[in-house]
């Protein structure tokens, strides 16, 4: 598995779908998630350092799993089918460790407010690169050019 870091948010040009920007340590692997417009706000608003008013669904998350004495000890980007990807959250309670399913956008999320590390497969980082998310190889193309040129500047400029 490979430790990640979320580096940023941006809006795919073509679709104008949020996308999550994982990248190693290193700065060698990239790793592009295509997320819906709710899981993006809770994921910009925690790299913002926003607090709402009342919780969010990940912040109650969190609030739920300290409350029961747990402890989110990791997250793993741990498959991709079908152009989806799949996580699991692993959560330490007092004797068991659970792994849960979930989307990764959630994970991000929760893993962002919990301050746990966000792993992915070396096999999700492989078969990635060769996703094609458009029907047109043109346009798949295009935005793999765009991901290789973004300026780490661009990617903090998320707005909602």
């Amino acid at each position: 598995m490979i430790e990640m870091k979320v580096t940023g948010l941006t809006i795919d040009p073509f679709t104008d779908m949020p996308i999550i920007i994982l990248k190693d340590k290193a700065g060698e692997r990239v790793l592009p998630i295509w997320v819906g417009i709710f899981e993006a706000n809770a994921i910009a608003l925690q790299m913002e350092n926003i607090t709402t008013p009342r919780p969010m669904t990940h912040d109650l998350l969190r609030n739920v799993i300290q409350d029961l004495k747990g402890t989110v000890q990791k997250v793993v980007v741990s498959e991709l089918k079908d152009n989806t990807f799949y996580a699991l959250v692993y959560v330490e309670t007092p004797g068991d460790l659970l792994a849960v399913d979930s989307r990764p956008s959630d994970a991000i999320a929760l893993a962002l407010r919990t301050h746990a590390p966000i792993l992915v497969e070396e096999s999700v980082i492989d078969r990635a690169k060769s996703l094609d998310f458009s029907s047109e190889r043109a346009d798949t193309e295009r935005l793999q050019k765009w991901l290789e040129s973004l300026d780490p500047e661009e990617l903090g400029k998320y707005k909602m």
